[in-house]
């Protein structure tokens, strides 16, 4: 298995809005979702989740609304909003701006300077 990961400051909400644009999730969902599609390399802690679901729902990208999970226990189910997939997709085009641009950093020779 491979090692876990550090999460990248300011990445936590460009994840949590892939998540919910997947399937609508209840918070554990989400975290455990994130933890399956990194393959098991990113563990999301509690304490940093629910803050920022909370902060995506003010800000209006993430809408709730309360429901039973598959355990039968009162859940908050989280959806995303059409502003929510607005900014996923500008969340995801200014991470693979950086990407590009690191990338051409690290692979930069002496030769090419």
């Amino acid at each position: 298995m491979p090692k876990p990961v550090d999460l990248l400051q300011g990445t936590l909400d460009m994840l949590i809005l892939k998540a919910v644009s997947l399937k609508p999730q209840h918070g554990y969902g989400v975290l455990l979702r994130i933890n399956q599609i990194s393959g098991d390399r990113l563990d999301i802690q509690q304490g940093s989740l629910y803050p920022a679901l909370y902060r995506l729902e003010r800000q209006g990208w993430i809408d709730s609304k309360w429901g039973e999970s598959e355990n039968n226990r009162k859940a908050k189910f989280y959806t995303l909003t059409a502003a929510g997939r607005k900014r996923l997709g500008q969340e995801v085009a200014a991470w693979n701006q950086m990407k590009d641009v690191v990338t051409a950093i690290l692979a930069t020779t002496p030769e090419q300077i």
